[in-house]
Formats: structure tokens, sequence, C-alpha cells
């Protein structure tokens, strides 16, 4: 991975000729840059942009283990569906932290110490945290102490190790973003596009982040501080307004030198709505339409779970006269699973649409499936014909239909593809930049006929979130209601659940008149939806009646694309209920009708805790093949199948505990 170290300085040549970025404007030596000469304002903009991608496919990917997505990718969906963890999703985070950002981070440092620029020292710090407390996330061991030091076979460390230096990197940046910086230093507004060089923000974003670590810490009775945690959060966000977001753009068609992606857009775009392979899953569904067996919809719902063009009727130009927004449904994976015995755990199949009428004959032996299906047809009140075994359905011009004679697949347009479109990935060369919607071809396009409106946080244009000031609320609520104090915790709990609807729709009233003016999903949601969902029973309605699981469901909505769901799902074991009293905290979460992974994790009840996904395998090319001494040397189990379910340091109630595992 070293030898991708100065990588940035050839985004900086060819991302700087495309004027994509005002940062790239100014070198030293712009013809021959070299790792003393980046100005450390050229190089902070970088390091965000690919943190921000690192961060992106690890939200992606724990999203699929943690319930918020259904891929069919076949990688993914041993995430989604499976539970077989595969290795192909080990590279990409791990990649994209060491190859483009982490070593970046040791030169911008190193830079900025000889300028007296504290704050780009203090900025360093801050995605040192960021980053690395990812991969101990994910991984749980990995080279730290002697990463990005040019060793080409660095000694990994325990998470003990990388936890408490991301902690002391996060005490250095406040204390460094409180020093004036030197005569000369550039100002950190010149290169920061995340919070524009303020530096308040900044502190708050390290204390925010110090409250998230020390949650972390909730099953370790001697280290786990309740007050320490509540004092980082009065220090950390305090409105929506201190939220700390990398912006995403639909405003250029340069791609990545180094992935070959858009530059500007959202990195959890990038993976979860690139291309066409993720849906809602059930689970999810489940949270926004029927939280706590209410029958309630939340007003965020059809911001969130994305909806295409039904029941379109075109007129004689070809374009469409009428038609009936359709919202997905969820795919089941974690209940029976219906869809998918029958068709497989990746069968789920993507429309296309049809420019004419046309005819799709499906054979269908047994008799009791094609009863089934004729009434499903009949009931869509589409056209058909039946001739003893085969049934053929004429699919009107300006349908939406899956091309193909497997009758399974002939309803899954009801699982929305999350596709979002940007303009370097449309395919469309005539769609505008304000047009996000997903068109499964040019002739739907041009028919006006839309595939998909996409989902909320995961928009090209989206913001990506790094720190939200509802995530501190549902932290606060949590430590209450560990401390006993029911009254604190529901007061945050309803502020958390008050601040993300607070955020989204200030988001979709800024999109009302540009993306909104295509997209209806894109458009602010009715206010008085908004005060009848609060008012419901969906929303616990008094202290006396909060639960924990109250919280962590809204908590899990409100994050919704984020590695840190993943992480609180380990810290209350998921479904077990055997944590703290709280009982089960995440119903309805546990392995499916299509389970295969008994390799991967070996458990046999919930209580056990490689029941669970827990880890990441290291990513086989890098630690296990060429760095294999050095990482069997601290953990021998590193390559062992079940790897997968071997808890983090973090996970462990105990260092015995956990250093039990790696002997």
């Amino acid at each position: 991975m070293n030898k991708f170290k100065y990588i940035i300085l050839g985004c900086i040549l060819v991302l700087g000729t495309a004027s994509c970025k005002k940062w790239l404007d100014v070198n030293t030596d712009p013809d021959n840059p070299n790792n003393q000469s980046v100005l450390v304002q050229n190089r902070l903009p970088w390091i965000e942009h690919f943190y921000m991608y690192s961060a992106g496919v690890a939200n992606f990917r724990t999203s699929c283990q943690s319930g918020v997505y259904y891929a069919i990718a076949a990688a993914q969906n041993t995430f989604s569906t499976t539970w077989q963890c595969s290795n192909a999703n080990s590279t990409t985070p791990y990649q994209s932290w060491f190859v483009a950002t982490s070593s970046n981070i040791v030169d911008m440092y190193n830079t900025a110490q000889k300028q007296g620029a504290y704050h780009y020292m203090a900025a360093a710090d801050v995605f040192h945290a960021l980053g690395y407390m990812q991969m101990l996330d994910l991984y749980g061991e990995m080279p730290y102490i002697e990463s990005a030091t040019g060793n080409p076979s660095p000694k990994p460390d325990d998470g003990k190790t990388i936890y408490k230096g991301c902690m002391d990197k996060l005490n250095e940046a406040i204390s460094l973003f409180g020093k004036t910086q030197e005569a000369g230093a550039p100002a950190l507004s010149i290169g920061d596009m995340i919070n524009k060089g303020d530096v308040d923000k900044w502190t708050k974003l390290c204390w925010g982040l110090k409250a998230r670590y020390m949650l972390k810490l909730s099953k370790k009775a001697d280290l786990y501080n309740a007050d320490s945690i509540l004092y980082c959060l009065s220090k950390g966000p305090q409105s929506i307004s201190d939220n700390v977001t990398e912006p995403g753009l639909n405003n250029s068609t340069v791609t990545d030198y180094l992935i070959g992606d858009p530059v500007v857009t959202n990195g959890n775009w990038n993976y979860a709505a690139y291309g066409n392979n993720q849906r809602i899953s059930q689970f999810h569904y489940n949270l926004l339409t029927n939280m706590r067996n209410a029958g309630i919809t939340d007003p965020r719902m059809t911001k969130i779970v994305p909806a295409y063009m039904s029941n379109v009727k075109l007129d004689g130009s070809g374009k469409v006269s009428s038609f009936t927004w359709k919202r997905s449904i969820g795919v089941d994976s974690y209940g029976p699973a219906t869809r998918l015995l029958k068709g497989g755990a990746t069968s789920i199949a993507t429309p296309t649409f049809a420019a004419a009428n046309t005819n799709i004959k499906y054979t269908i032996a047994d008799a009791t499936e094609r009863a089934n299906f004729i009434a499903a047809i009949t009931a869509a009140q589409k056209i058909f014909t039946v001739n003893g075994s085969d049934v053929t359905v004429t699919y009107t011009a300006g349908s939406m239909f899956v091309n193909n004679t497997n009758y399974l697949n002939a309803g899954d347009t009801v699982f929305v593809s999350l596709r979002s479109n940007s303009l370097p990935t449309s395919g469309i060369a005539t769609q505008v930049a304000t047009d996000v919607n997903w068109y499964v071809n040019t002739a739907a396009y041009g028919a006006g006929v839309v595939g998909s409106t996409g989902s909320f946080q995961i928009h090209p244009v989206s913001d990506f979130e790094i720190l939200t000031y509802h995530e501190m609320c549902f932290i606060k609520a949590e430590v209450y209601l560990r401390k006993n104090d029911p009254a604190n915790a529901y007061t945050a709990y309803k502020a958390g659940i008050q601040a993300h609807l607070d955020m989204m729709q200030t988001k979709l009233t800024e999109w009302r008149g540009s993306y909104g003016a295509t997209n209806p999903d894109m458009q602010p949601m009715n206010p008085a939806d908004i005060t009848t969902y609060l008012a419901s029973d969906a929303v616990s309605q008094g202290a006396g009646n909060l639960t924990m699981q109250d919280i962590m469901l809204q908590k899990f909505i409100a994050m919704g694309c984020s590695i840190e769901n993943w992480n609180d799902m380990r810290r209350f074991n998921f479904s077990a209920g055997n944590v703290g009293g709280f009982g089960v905290v995440y119903p309805g979460y546990d392995r499916g009708p299509l389970f295969t992974g008994t390799a991967q994790l070996t458990g046999t009840t919930k209580a056990d805790p490689r029941y669970w996904m827990r880890r990441w395998m290291l990513p086989p090319t890098y630690e296990i093949n060429y760095n294999s001494v050095n990482t069997l040397a601290l953990n021998p189990h590193a390559a062992d199948p079940n790897i997968w379910s071997m808890p983090i340091w973090w996970d462990c109630a105990t260092d015995d505990e956990y250093y039990g595992y790696l002997k």
C-alpha cells in the first residue's frame, strides 16, 4: 500500500487542469510537485474527499450488514442476506484509506508543523481519528503505529492501542484549534471545504467524536463513563447549524484520477446509489411504516423509500400524459423471505422500459403458482392470455417491466432501485444537472418515465454526514437512560427525532426549486404530517414509557447509511436481548431462511457472540498474503473463516475477553 503514498500529488495535477476545485489553482511548483512543495491548503481538500470515499463504502457495506439495504451484488448480498461473509467486501475501505488518505495526513501534519499552521495540524489529527477509528471498527487489529512510515511490512496493533491513539489525536486537535496560527501560515478557510475554516465547528466536531467513541465502551464497566460523555456532548454540536457535512454536487463531469468516479458527488451515493444493485430492506421499511407497531407512516418515508412511475399512459408524441407514483416495498431477508426463497438470494431483477407494447410469455408448470401469478397480474390490471401452462402478458408502451421469461421476476418492479443519477453517470447526454432521477434508458427519459426517485441520504447531491446534532441527541438519550434518568433521556430522544426532521426539511427546502422541480421526493415534507407523527404512538409519548429500543430504532432511521448503526448493533448484541436489562433492542433482526454463513458465524445461539457479524477479515492480499508473519503473530486467527464473528476490542466487556480471542 505504501507505494501509492503520494497518489494525491497526481490527483492535484490531473484535476487541477480541469479547474474542478478552487484549491487546485495554486502550487509552489505546478509542473513538478513533490512531497515538500505541495501546499497544506491544497492537500486538505483531497484528504477530505478521499476520507469521504473510504467512509462511503464502509457506510454502505455495513448498512447491508445492519439491515438498512438489500443488495443484489454477490459480495454485498453476503452481508444483507446469506451472512456468508465474503472477503470481496474487505479491500476497498482499507485501500482507499491507506492509499489515498492516511499517508497524506502525515505529510500535511508535518508540513503544517513547520509553518506553524496549527489548524491544519489539527485537521490532520481529526481525519487521523476518523479514519483509523473506522479501520478499528471494521478490522479490529491492523497496522497503526508503523503505518504510513514507509515500512512495507508494518506490524499491526491491537484495538486498544488504536482506540487510545485516536482519542489522543482528538485531544491534541482540540488544543491546536485553540491556538493562533503563526504569521504567514495559510488560513484554514483556504483549504477547508467542510467547515469553511470555522474553527468553532471543528472544535465541536472533536468533542462530538469523543462522545461517539466513548460510547463504544458501553460494555466496559471499567472504562465507560457516562458523565464524561455528557461533558463532551455539552461542548459538541448544539443545533443542526453545527452539523459537519461535506457537500455533494452535480456540477462537474470530472472523474476521479484514482478510482474513476465523479469527484464532487456524495461518498455514500458512490456505492449505495451509483448503480442498480441496492433496494430498501424490509427491516428498514417496517421502521418507517410501523414503528412501535403503531401502523403510522413516518413523514420521512417518502423521502427515503424511492418510487417509480406506474400506470403510465403516453400521449400521441410518446410523452407521459398520466401516471401514478408507486412506492417501493422492502426486500425481505430476515423474515419469511418468500420471494428470495423462490428465486435465490440475489434474484431480484432490475426493470426496463417498454417503448412499445411488449409481450412476454411465462411458462409456469405448477398449477398453484400459475393461478397465483394470474391473480396477481389481474389485480394489477395487466392484459394477458393463457394457453395451457403459458401465460403471456402484454406490457403496454410506457410500462416498467422485467425483460425475461421467469415469472418470479415479473413482480420485481415493486422493489424500486435506490439509484440516482449524476451528470457523468446518467448515460443520457441531455439529462440536466438539476434532474437526478434515474431513467432506465434514453427512451424512458425521452418519454419522461422515472425509474427511481432515489433516497434522501444517497443522492449525488446529498450532504455527506460526518457528525450531526441528531446523533449527539440520541447519544445523550442513551446515556441518560443508562443512568436511570428517563426524564432527561426522553427530552434528548424527542430532540433527536426533531433534529433529524429539521435537518431533512432544511435540505429538502433548499432542493425545492431545483431538484424538487422534477422529483417530488426532493420537496419538503408536509408540516402537518410531521406534527401528526410526533404526536402518534410511533413515538414514545412519555418518559415513563421510553425504552432503549425506542431510542435506538429512531437513531437507526436518522443515521441511515452509516457505520454507526452496525456499531450500535454490536454494542447491544443485535437482537439477543442480553445487554444491561434493556431487552431486545433490534426486534426482527436475525439470521433469515437464506442463511448459509455457518463457516463464518459459528455461534449457535443469539447469546453467543459468534452468532453475529462482528468484524471484517483483513484484506487478504495486503495483510494476509504479504504481511502474514506480522498479522498472524498478533492474531493467529486473522485468516480463519470465522474471523468475521470475532469481537473487536471495544465490543468486549474486558481486556481478558478480548485478548482471549487473540490466543
